[in-house]
């Protein structure tokens, strides 16, 4: 409210005159108003300095309570709400193009709604935002639990949000050896799902992932352990036969060798592409059972 300067009244006294300022006339019996230190009669001071209502357009007189905001000026009954009418002379206000909005009109028509609640969420009050959609902090909670994310981390499913733990337990695949959830990550191995660090040598439980390795009866083995347990042994140096990487070899009724290993018994010539000839428990290439 804007303070006016002091209204008096004088009594007559005709020996020195005392007129307005303005419009010259007596001032003697009159009330008048001291501004800028020259006296003004009450209607000449009213149009002279009153200052004009931004909602109404007319002059806030001296005798009227002034509310001012920014550079414009209201009566007192004229500084409403734009929406809903209500006063705002004693209440919290903000201004949104130029048109003055009580505190509750401006978060129902301008505020965020709670997709959860469905109330408003209130300026300066906690929220969480995610995908175009608000929440108030304690609304966004857990689908499966109900408990508030808050600010730890979640997994959305379709139109649900879930807390990790919930998450996994729910929909996370389970790993075919000790059942506990597949976060990230993992391999799959006839179509099951395992842990890497629980895909291992069911021999010599060895980590399998990213490695060569083959199976039996369906369980997986490392190279080295199915070659070791299963693998038929070379004629020659008695090591497994296991034909992974590409190695060839040599089979004979029942009997086999790697390929470097399918040489002549008593000169060591390779056999592999030649003739050759069993002797007992040996083979031999033409020129030595030649000499036989």
């Amino acid at each position: 409210m804007t303070d006016l300067p002091g209204l008096t009244r004088i009594r007559s006294n005709m020996s020195e005159r005392f007129d307005c300022d303005n419009c010259k006339e007596s001032l003697y019996g009159r009330k008048y108003i001291q501004a800028e230190d020259n006296p003004y009669c009450i209607p000449c001071y009213d149009s002279l300095f009153a200052n004009t209502c931004d909602e109404c357009k007319e002059l806030i007189g001296h005798d009227s309570r002034e509310l001012f905001y920014e550079d414009r000026h209201y009566h007192e009954h004229c500084f409403r709400c734009f929406r809903c009418d209500r006063s705002l002379a004693d209440e919290p206000f903000t201004s949104q193009d130029d048109a003055l909005l009580c505190n509750d009109c401006y978060c129902n028509e301008f505020s965020s709604k709670c997709v959860a609640c469905d109330k408003t969420v209130m300026p300066g009050t906690r929220k969480l935002e995610y995908a175009g959609s608000t929440w108030h902090e304690g609304c966004f909670i857990c689908n499966s639990c109900q408990q508030p994310i808050g600010s730890k981390s979640f997994i959305p499913d379709k139109d649900d949000h879930y807390c990790v733990p919930c998450y996994e337990n729910k929909f996370a695949p389970r790993c075919t050896r000790c059942k506990q959830a597949l976060a990230k990550g993992g391999v799959t191995y006839r179509d099951e799902p395992w842990h890497k660090e629980c895909f291992v040598c069911t021999s010599c439980k060895v980590q399998l992932a990213g490695q060569h390795f083959t199976s039996r009866d369906d369980s997986p083995y490392c190279l080295k352990c199915f070659g070791n347990l299963y693998a038929k042994k070379c004629e020659a140096c008695n090591k497994p036969i296991t034909g992974f990487g590409g190695g060839k070899y040599i089979s004979f009724e029942d009997r086999q060798w790697h390929q470097p290993c399918f040489t002549c018994s008593r000169c060591s010539v390779s056999l592999v592409g030649a003739g050759f000839f069993p002797e007992q428990d040996e083979i031999l290439c033409r020129n030595c059972n030649s000499n036989l």
